[in-house]
């Protein structure tokens, strides 16, 4: 009989592949797009990756043991979806990256018209460390919005707005220049929802005219031009580990402050 300790998720798999992040496999399985020796794939379903048969939308998978690992920083121009492939022919940001020597997804997303710092990887614990809701990694934002902000305005920007039905986290947000007709903001944001700054500006009555992307944790975009790419480097790599750590500690002491709250009752 086979070791179960030679199986893992077949998620992890997938993402260890460099074929999507961990998130996106999950969505692929629960779609009925992942085999297994031929089976249909179920969330939580483990495989040996070296042994099995594992395809995702047809195409079998090959996992590597010594691949090497990429952590790509993008500078994602307007007009790009992030995305490795579109149906509709619309410019993807594979595009951008299709000298790479591997397989790399989008480490979280920046709508079409928006700009800025994209990270990608074919490693997928790193894109869920990153991307995954409960890390609350933060990302800053230089945001251009019509009309003028008022003092209104960006009280309710700070303290969360309702966007989709649920209130939106407290975020950061400076008013870095401000003229008759528009006004540029940094925010800075611990949570990703779908286009959540659009969406939050719109609800207090603000046009988003321009979005930008410049920092991922401690990672910031710099001068790399659009549509450019480069490598992480080492200096970074160590940083966005310790910022994780930072992290992890933070909302390790938040659960414990709010089950000594609890037991207090």
């Amino acid at each position: 009989m086979e070791k179960e300790s030679s199986k893992i998720r077949v998620q992890k798999i997938i993402a260890d592949a460099g074929i999507a992040s961990r998130r996106k496999a999950e969505e692929l399985i629960s779609s009925g797009a992942v085999t297994v020796n031929g089976k249909k794939a179920k969330l939580g379903d483990k495989a040996d990756p070296f042994k099995d048969k594992i395809t995702v939308a047809g195409r079998e998978i090959t996992l590597h043991k010594d691949a090497k690992k990429y952590y790509i920083m993008l500078h994602k121009p307007r007009g790009f979806i992030t995305t490795m492939s579109d149906e509709g022919g619309r410019k993807c940001v594979a595009e951008l990256v299709d000298d790479v020597p591997a397989r790399l997804f989008p480490v979280g997303r920046l709508d079409r018209e928006s700009e800025g710092l994209l990270l990608m990887t074919n490693d997928g614990a790193f894109a869920n460390m990153i991307s995954h809701p409960s890390t609350h990694f933060a990302k800053t934002y230089r945001v251009t919005v019509r009309p003028r902000i008022t003092d209104e305005q960006l009280t309710q920007l700070t303290t969360g707005v309702v966007v989709d039905g649920r209130m939106s986290m407290p975020a950061a947000v400076h008013v870095i220049k401000s003229e008759q007709d528009r006004t540029v903001l940094e925010i800075v944001l611990e949570e990703g929802r779908n286009r959540q700054i659009r969406k939050m500006c719109e609800a207090i009555g603000l046009e988003t005219a321009r979005l930008k992307r410049i920092a991922i944790g401690p990672v910031k975009l710099g001068m790399l031009q659009p549509g450019k790419w480069r490598e992480l480097k080492p200096d970074e790599m160590r940083s966005i580990s310790a910022y994780q750590k930072k992290l992890k500690g933070k909302n390790e002491s938040q659960i414990q402050q709010s089950r000594s709250k609890k037991k207090r009752k």
